[in-house]
């Protein structure tokens, strides 16, 4: 059903004379998310398709699938694999969002070329159906930003993932403003940890927070493919505890805007 909505979307676009990035614009979305839709990879969410409509003069031919969308996607089951399921569950009805990276940038900040760069290098390899579907998967994860209520959502980020270029200059150019994009939003702030700084409250790894509509909040963390949700009350706290000192010491939302501005203009 997607594919085919995609198409039509892409051919009343193109129609137009409009391009992904115009289009994007008109709809509040990024011309990485509108070529994810046109490709069927992600769900057009119904208030993108009722503006589409009218934008692209559809005559209501996007409007009248809104109910088939929204049962689809209501009943449509998870991609994500058995062992990640819970906890993109919980990703996805969560009230609040924290996320600490020190070694990759974290999914829902991902572009599709970033995403598909990472897969495309892990070892050992995968092959082109399972890259794609990864890829996908994570770019239908970032509808958590187009909820309504929106979540809060922060980041810590290591100053290093403003450095490594994975995927190669222009991709990591769009990964960096795709971060200046995201950190935009009123829900949004992202920090961060310069290099420079000489004490750390958390060399170990990454982790996640999130609090889940109507439960406490839990941690979330991965190793080497071994992954682990955290729910005893004391083991969670630690962890926040550890987050909230990080935030502390990081550079302000502003600040980080001003240095990611900086490392675009290098590059």
């Amino acid at each position: 059903m997607f594919i085919a909505l995609g198409k039509q979307v892409k051919l009343l676009r193109e129609r137009k004379g409009l391009t992904q990035k115009e289009f994007g614009g008109l709809v509040g979305y990024g011309p990485d998310a509108i070529s994810a839709m046109e490709r069927g990879v992600r769900t057009p969410q119904p208030e993108l398709l009722e503006k589409a409509d009218e934008l692209l003069d559809a005559g209501g031919l996007l409007k009248d699938v809104i109910p088939e969308v929204r049962e689809a996607m209501s009943t449509a089951r998870t991609r994500h694999p058995e062992w990640y399921r819970n906890y993109a569950g919980l990703e996805a009805e969560a009230v609040e969002l924290h996320f600490y990276a020190n070694h990759g940038v974290p999914g829902l900040l991902q572009t599709e070329d970033h995403a598909r760069a990472v897969f495309a290098k892990r070892r050992p390899f995968l092959d082109e159906e399972t890259i794609e579907r990864r890829v996908a998967d994570r770019l239908s994860r970032q509808q958590v930003f187009e909820r309504s209520p929106s979540p809060i959502v922060s980041y810590v980020l290591e100053e290093v993932l403003l450095d490594r270029p994975i995927g190669g200059r222009r991709v990591h150019a769009d990964q960096l403003r795709r971060m200046l994009h995201v950190g935009q939003m009123q829900n949004v702030e992202i920090q961060v940890m310069p290099s420079r700084v000489e004490e750390h409250p958390n060399l170990g790894s990454a982790f996640n927070l999130l609090t889940p509509k109507g439960h406490g909040q839990v941690a979330y963390t991965e190793a080497q493919g071994h992954p682990r949700l955290i729910t005893d009350p004391e083991e969670v706290r630690k962890i926040a505890d550890r987050y909230g000192i990080m935030r502390a010491m990081a550079l302000s939302p502003a600040e980080s805007r001003k240095l990611i501005e900086q490392k675009l203009e290098e590059l």
